[in-house]
């Protein structure tokens, strides 16, 4: 029977003390078996795995977010005291202390259960390439499971362990994601520490998540980042700004679709466009973009001089044992040779030329959505074409980290053939936190469960303008998101304190989308978040003067109405810009919503409706305008 390793079922029990860690470890020993998809490279003896177990005994469950979740780690991460081969026995070495990463998943409770099988040296997009055999795929074993962190995403499809740990340069903590029906997370680049990983591209590389649902990425992603100041490629995390995730609405980019390319999946086709309509359907609205930039930046990855970090990487190894390598891997780092400094700064000139390109179009949209992969292939068609139909499978992945973006793989149904497609959510890097709360609407309008337990699909997507999930104000603060990540915070939506750098406002007058001041707001790039109204403590008035005609709002302690108001977010750098403009007797004070939450809005002092009509019986502005005609 497959154990139920959702992180959020198994806090709850233990919280309740209906579950063991030692108990549950034991039956995922029991589960894995004989391995005959090829997962494992190095599993944790138990009495190994005893040793984190015993370490929590004194430990409460509620101060730790991940306490006895199972987790497995891809086998170029260090685990102390466990060997790290990236595929390569040769290679291997026995660190003395956990990559970065793993310690902070380590100290916050999760458990290792031991590290994956992988194509070697995480050179590869299929998980074919590994001395131990072909990785399978979670829902069809005779189809391949992707990679290069093959082995982690089958262990979470399988119900092995709750989350994993994979490393995403061209693609692989996405493709083997969307071939195992999971959710797969490339943050931005530095987010997650590097110490301790076997590099591919040192530049490039991430340390990627696999989980079953976004909860359980950002739980986890929540925990694992952190600015590492002895790893050089570290990065604090920034203000994300705009959530599209959780706004009304949102603009996504998507390819022309002269340039979306399937590879004869119609299959595949078909369910890329029911996705376009599903984020239509929540109040996205779709920009056909150039996808020419993006594409030209994945060529770089492989074809331009960035394999020569895949060598120098592993050179010593690769001039001294190139015969243990993998050939197809040999193969590819061998390439590196042949490309001199000269064309190393000829490829960077390029790739900055390209990054320009690809800034147009972020400047017309707020993400973009594209297949995961555009097909997928059994073993025996890899293995027979290893190269070209790889290739294939970096179509949509390759740019990524060359034009610093995140991302997140979402499952996006099943194929006539019963096999999962997934498409993946891009913006520019720090927008993971808008990326992963669109990621959760989007799943959220079908009826599935992620890994290897098919279920089936919702065909009757609502049409567009049948807003299914625009954000209940009381989820969120709505003023300042805090600050930084209180790392005991066992929410699953932890994630969600990151800084957003934006504050919000409630208007309700001239200020209003349509309305003859509304440019104030979208000149400095606010978007629009809620249509609601206030509670039913304040009044509107007519003000004298105009145009443009403005209402006044004044809260009263008995015999109010519940106003009409818009919130609307903005930068912070732009919100004093904008409060100098407010004329008297208006200004900026805190509103009180329908829902109870408060609101940084517009206001009225008292002086200033003295006189003036009292049109609160109306409901709100618009209602006003339209009785006179204007």
């Amino acid at each position: 029977m497959k154990l139920d390793l959702n992180i959020a079922t198994l806090r709850r029990r233990y919280l309740a003390g209906e579950l063991q860690a030692m108990a549950l470890m034991r039956d995922i020993v029991a589960s894995i078996g004989d391995d005959p998809h090829h997962v494992w490279i190095h599993r944790l003896p138990l009495e190994e795995i005893e040793k984190y177990v015993t370490a929590l005994q004194d430990k409460d469950p509620a101060e730790l977010p991940l306490y006895g979740i199972p987790f497995a780690i891809k086998d170029n991460i260090d685990l102390a005291g466990a060997p790290t081969t990236a595929g390569c026995a040769e290679y291997a070495y026995h660190p003395q202390r956990h990559a970065t990463v793993v310690r902070e998943l380590i100290n916050a409770g999760a458990i290792p259960i031991g590290k994956t099988n992988l194509d070697q040296f995480a050179t590869g997009l299929n998980g074919t390439r590994s001395p131990h055999g072909a990785c399978r795929n979670a829902i069809n074993p005779d189809y391949i499971s992707g990679g290069s962190s093959s082995g982690s995403a089958v262990a979470v499809a399988l119900g092995q362990v709750s989350f994993s740990l994979g490393t995403d340069t061209a693609g692989s903590g996405r493709v083997p994601a969307a071939f195992n029906n999971l959710v797969g997370v490339k943050p931005t680049r530095g987010w997650l520490s590097t110490r301790g990983v076997i590099p591919a591209c040192r530049s490039l590389d991430c340390v990627s998540i696999f989980a079953l649902n976004t909860e359980d990425a950002s739980a986890v992603l929540s925990v694992a980042m952190m600015l590492d100041e002895q790893d050089a490629y570290s990065r604090q995390v920034l203000t994300h700004g705009f959530d599209f995730g959780r706004a009304e609405s949102f603009r996504f980019g998507v390819p022309r679709d002269d340039q979306l390319l399937f590879f004869g999946n119609q299959d595949a086709a078909e369910l890329f466009q029911k996705s376009v309509a599903a984020l239509e359907a929540i109040g996205g609205q779709k920009v056909e973009i150039d996808f020419q930039p993006f594409l030209d930046a994945a060529w770089l990855l492989y074809e331009g001089p960035w394999v020569a970090e895949r060598y120098a990487a592993i050179r010593d190894f690769f001039d001294a044992h190139a015969d243990a390598i993998n050939p197809v891997v040999r193969e590819i780092i061998a390439g590196a040779k042949k490309f001199s400094a000269a064309d190393t700064f000829d490829g960077m000139y390029k790739l900055q030329a390209l990054r320009a390109e690809a800034a147009l179009s972020w400047g017309k949209i707020d993400c973009l959505v594209t297949p995961t992969a555009g097909t997928i292939y059994r073993i025996d068609e890899m293995e027979a074409d290893p190269i070209r139909l790889n290739a294939n499978l970096g179509y949509y992945t390759n740019f990524m980290n060359l034009l610093d973006c995140a991302a997140v793989a979402v499952p996006a149904g099943f194929q006539q053939d019963g096999l999962p497609f997934g498409v993946t959510l891009v913006a520019p890097a720090h927008q993971d936190v808008p990326l992963l709360h669109l990621a959760e609407r989007l799943l959220g309008i079908t009826n599935r469960h992620s890994g290897a337990g098919r279920n089936s699909v919702k065909e009757d997507i609502p049409q567009s303008g049948q807003n299914q999930c625009v954000e209940p104000l009381a989820r969120t603060n709505l003023n300042h998101l805090d600050s930084g990540l209180r790392r005991n915070d066992a929410s699953p939506d932890s994630i969600a304190k990151l800084a957003a750098g934006r504050g919000r406002v409630a208007v309700c007058g001239a200020h209003l989308a349509g309305l003859p001041l509304n440019h104030q707001l979208t000149s400095r790039g606010a978007h629009l978040v809620a249509r609601t109204h206030s509670s039913p403590d304040y009044k509107l008035y007519a003000l004298p003067g105009g145009p443009p005609y403005r209402p006044g709002m004044v809260r009263v302690p008995q015999g109010g109405s519940a106003i009409e108001v818009e919130v609307w977010e903005m930068a912070d750098r732009e919100f004093g810009s904008f409060v100098t403009g407010i004329p008297a007797p208006l200004g900026i004070g805190t509103l009180t919503l329908a829902d109870g939450s408060s609101v940084t809005g517009f206001i009225c002092e008292q002086y200033g409706v003295q006189g003036a009509e009292d049109i609160s019986h109306f409901g709100g502005w618009r209602a006003y305008l339209a009785q006179r005609g204007v």
